[in-house]
Order: structure tokens, then C-alpha cells, then sequence
């Protein structure tokens, strides 16, 4: 074999492919988190300002978004294996091509569609025509946004990051924290608009989501081009130099239905990932999350509109500083304890606040410890999300990921709807203790699903404390100093015999 100097060319590139390999170019990160942070605004725009405009169109009745956002939750839960076997069959920079797509595609329709809708229509039959393409294009956004983030967070990150758990940890943290700022500034950007101008608002969302479209896909599309590992289908087959899939045949076969759902679902609940996704996506069904549920209640005890935002923000800043807490703790303990620390302190702060709503509420210190435990709760939830992403990111091969990611998001919105519910079945003010209730017994399920699966990974849940060591260890000295040995039950029979034999 040749030696190559090291001040060769060859020398230099085969330096840097291994530099890179462990550690991902900061600038095509810098192009991964704008492209993350364009697709995650457009979402959180269209996601927030659609149920708004709907909302203000119809001040009357909950019946139109109500329809709406049930047709959006139900779509993903119905499509999700659709979505999810396409994303392992596609070549990777067309799933993403597609998915943007078809989401800015589908967002320009739904401005279009409120923005004859707010304008006025001259017949009911035709405004009931334009309410259902609204639900029918408000699924299609829901589902190609599911597909682009199934197929950035749980397969371009793990390829980006390559065998470094480290990056793979600030990568997850930093897509995590554009998510909550996006979560957060978005919808306040959209009711300041339509506070001026309902139409001005719809318009501002389908200039920006069609305006954003080329730059984010020429971002995201560097990214693909500047990582080798992404140069293949999932399931193992490699795309030409134009992007060409070579193993279109499998699109082909593809026939989504009933069997198809049916053998996504049976692959998910028997994979080794699926206790760490479970347990994620049962803390789905919460009413303490500062939505729409929560400041609903807020409002009906009193609480002014200026306070109830106060309160919004200091939980988002909350969930932002689980993003720089979660990576400090799996950085010092690993990546499972850490899940399972969180979680429970989650646990403790979810039945703190529940607690706090079956106690007389004319007292205002009882509203102020409900109010810092759901706060606090929401640290715990977003740190043990983490932990989750990363056990399921390393767990789940390659081909297998869209298809394990979809039906874990159909899991979500399962879950999520029956958050809905259960505020519809308890629809009074003095009835949300029983809706948080059921949170409290969600939080309690989830943490016994990981404790499980903590249980199978390292053997125990708990380490003995330090104090318990070392009286073990003390006292296993003294007993050998003295010469006595600790003999299991079952077992004298045999030394006394030995004993005797030795006499003899």
C-alpha cells in the first residue's frame, strides 16, 4: 500500500472526510437550522392563523373550526402510515421537495379559500362548499408538514450527526429550540396582524409561505448534496447523480391501505424503540399546555387577557431552557436516567397542579402553586422529549424510520384528541379538575412505560445510594477479617460435608 504524504492533496481530503464525518460543517448545520426554522414559521403561521380567521369569520358558532381542526387531527391519525411508507420509499431530497410542496401548496389554497370566505359569499351552499375544501387542504397541510418533519428530525439529523452522540444532541436541542421560538413568536405575529386586518393577515401568510418556498428548498437541497450519507433511498438503495431514485419499483408496489396500516402498526409496537415513543406520545393528552383549554379556564376564573400572555411566555421560556438543561443532564448521567429523572419530576409537578384544582380556589395561593407547577412541568415534558428523540433516533434502522415516526404521530394526535375531549365532556369551568385529572393519569402511564423500559436497559431504576454502598462494603470486610463467609440457604449440607472430609 501506498503512503500518502501528509502534505498531500489526498492526504488533506481524506483528513477532512474524517473530520467531517465526526463532526458536521458548521455551515451546512447554519443551512439545516434556516431551512428547519422557514418550514417550522410557515407551520406554526398557517397552523395558529387558520383556526383564528375561522374563529373571527364565524364569531357565533365553534362549529366550523371545531369540524376543521378534527378533520386536521384526523388526518394525520388515518394517513400516518401513508406518510410514513412513502418517507422510507422516496429518494430523501424528494420526500423533502415533496413535502414543502405540497405544504406551501397547500397553505396558499387555504389563505385563498379564508380570503373568500371573509370577503363574503352570495349562497350558504357555497360557503359550506368552501368550509369543506378548507378541511380537505387543512389535512394535506397537516399531513405534508407530519412528512418533512419525520423525515428531517428523524432521519437527515441522525445521517447529519453521523456516530457522534454529542452532535447528535446539540442538533436535536437546537431543532427543538427553533420549534418552541417559532411556537411562540409566530402566533403572536399572526394576532397582531388580524388585530388590524383580518385580510391583511391572510395575505401576509400566502406571501410569505410562497415567497420562502425557493429559498428553503435551495437551502435544504445544499444540505443533501453536501452529505453522502443522505445519497440513498432508506431502505438501502443509492440515487443517481440527478437524485434519481433507483428503486422506484418499490413506489410501484406501494398500495397504502387497511394491511399496510395494520403491518406499520404490529412493526412499531414490536420494536425495541417502541415503550421510549409510547411513553412520549402519551404525554399528548394534557390540558396543561397554555392552549386553547387552559387559557379557556384561565379566562373563566378571572384571569385578564394581558396576564394570561404573561403567563404564556414565561412557559415558553420554560420549554426554551429545557433545550439547554436536557443535553447538561444526558452529558452527565446518559441519556436514559436522564429521561427517566425528568419525567418523574414532570410526574411530580403534573399532580402537584392537580391537586392544587380539587383545593377551594378563593385562595390565591392555590392558583399560584397550580400556575408555577404547570410551568415547571412543561421543563420535564420538553427534557424528557429529548431523551425520547435521541433513544428512538438510535434505535430504529434506517428503513424503518418514516414508517415508525408516522405511526408514533398518529399515536400524538390519537392522544391530543382525546385531550379535546375530555374539555368537551367536562365543558364547565368547575369541571377541569377532571380533565387534569386524566393528564395527572396519562403522565403516571407514561412514566411506567419508560420505567420499563429503563428497567430492561440497565436492570434497575435507582441507584443504592452511596451511604448503602459503603456499609455493604464495610460490612463485607469485617465478616472476612473475622473469617466468617455468608453462605447461601440450601448450601450447608455441602460444607459441613466438606468440613468433615477436611477433619479426616
Amino acid at each position: 500500500m501506498t503512503a500518502i504524504p501528509p502534505s498531500s492533496p489526498g492526504a488533506a481530503s481524506l483528513h477532512e472526510s474524517d473530520y467531517s464525518a465526526a463532526v458536521p460543517a458548521p455551515t451546512r448545520l447554519r443551512r439545516l437550522y434556516i431551512s428547519h426554522f422557514l418550514s417550522a414559521w410557515n407551520v406554526r403561521l398557517i397552523e395558529f392563523g387558520s383556526v383564528l380567521f375561522i374563529a373571527q369569520l364565524y364569531p357565533t358558532t365553534l362549529l366550523p373550526a371545531s369540524v376543521y381542526a378534527l378533520v386536521r387531527a384526523s388526518s394525520a391519525i388515518v394517513f400516518a402510515s401513508a406518510v410514513g411508507s412513502l418517507v422510507d420509499r422516496l429518494n430523501r431530497l424528494h420526500t423533502i421537495w415533496l413535502s414543502i410542496g405540497l405544504q406551501r401548496v397547500s397553505t396558499a389554497v387555504l389563505c385563498g379559500l379564508l380570503f373568500i370566505l371573509a370577503n363574503g359569499l352570495p349562497s350558504t351552499y357555497l360557503e359550506r362548499v368552501v368550509l369543506a375544501l378548507l378541511s380537505v387542504f387543512g389535512g394535506l397541510e397537516k399531513l405534508a408538514a407530519m412528512g418533512n418533519t419525520i423525515a428531517v428530525e428523524r432521519d437527515w439529523v441522525v445521517l447529519i450527526a453521523g456516530d457522534s452522540e454529542e452532535s447528535l444532541q446539540k442538533i436535536n436541542s437546537r431543532m427543538r429550540r427553533i420549534d418552541l421560538f417559532c411556537k411562540l413568536v409566530a402566533p403572536i405575529s399572526v394576532a397582531l396582524i388580524a388585530s388590524v386586518s383580518i385580510r391583511t393577515a391572510i395575505l401576509s401568510i400566502m406571501l410569505l409561505t410562497t415567497l420562502s418556498f425557493p429559498l428553503e428548498y435551495i437551502l435544504i437541497a445544499q444540505v443533501y448534496h453536501r452529505t453522502k450519507e443522505l445519497h440513498s433511498t432508506p431502505n438501502g438503495s443509492l440515487a443517481g447523480n440527478d437524485g434519481q431514485d433507483g428503486n422506484d419499483g418499490h413506489l410501484k408496489t406501494f398500495t397504502p391501505g387497511p394491511r399496510q396500516a395494520w403491518s406499520d402498526l404490529t412493526y412499531y409496537c414490536l420494536h425495541p424503540a417502541f415503550l421510549p415513543s409510547f411513553a412520549l406520545s402519551l404525554l399528548y393528552l394534557t390540558v396543561f399546555s397554555f392552549g386553547g383549554q387552559m387559557i379557556s379556564y384561565l379566562t373563566s376564573i378571572s384571569y385578564s387577557t394581558s396576564t394570561i400572555g404573561a403567563l404564556r411566555t414565561v412557559a415558553a421560556v420554560a420549554e426554551l431552557s429545557a433545550t439547554f438543561v436536557a443535553p447538561l443532564v444526558m452529558r452527565r448521567i446518559g441519556v436514559i436516567r436522564c429521561g427517566i429523572r425528568l419525567l418523574n419530576a414532570q410526574l411530580v409537578c403534573v399532580l402537584m397542579a392537580t391537586a392544587m384544582l380539587w383545593l377551594p380556589q378563593d385562595n390565591i395561593s392555590t392558583s399560584i402553586v397550580f400556575l408555577i407547577a404547570v410551568i415547571m412541568s412543561r421543563i420535564g415534558l420538553w427534557s424528557f422529549d429529548l431523551s425520547a428523540q435521541i433513544l428512538i433516533q438510535e434505535n430504529v434502522e434506517p428503513e424503518g424510520r418514516g414508517r415508525f415516526s408516522s405511526i408514533e404521530a398518529g399515536f400524538q394526535n390519537a392522544f391530543e384528541l382525546c385531550s379535546y375531549a375530555s374539555t368537551v365532556v367536562f365543558a364547565r369551568p368547575d369541571q377541569f379538575r377532571y380533565p387534569a385529572t386524566v393528564t395527572a393519569f396519562s403522565v403516571a402511564c407514561a412514566t411506567i412505560v419508560f420505567s420499563v423500559y429503563t428497567r430492561q436497559k440497565r436492570g434497575h431504576l435507582f441507584h443504592a445510594p452511596a451511604c448503602i454502598d459503603c456499609c455493604k462494603n464495610m460490612s463485607s470486610k469485617s465478616s472476612m477479617r473475622s473469617g466468617w463467609i455468608a453462605v447461601p440457604q440450601g448450601d450447608e449440607q455441602s460444607l459441613q460435608r466438606n468440613m468433615e472430609l477436611e477433619e479426616i
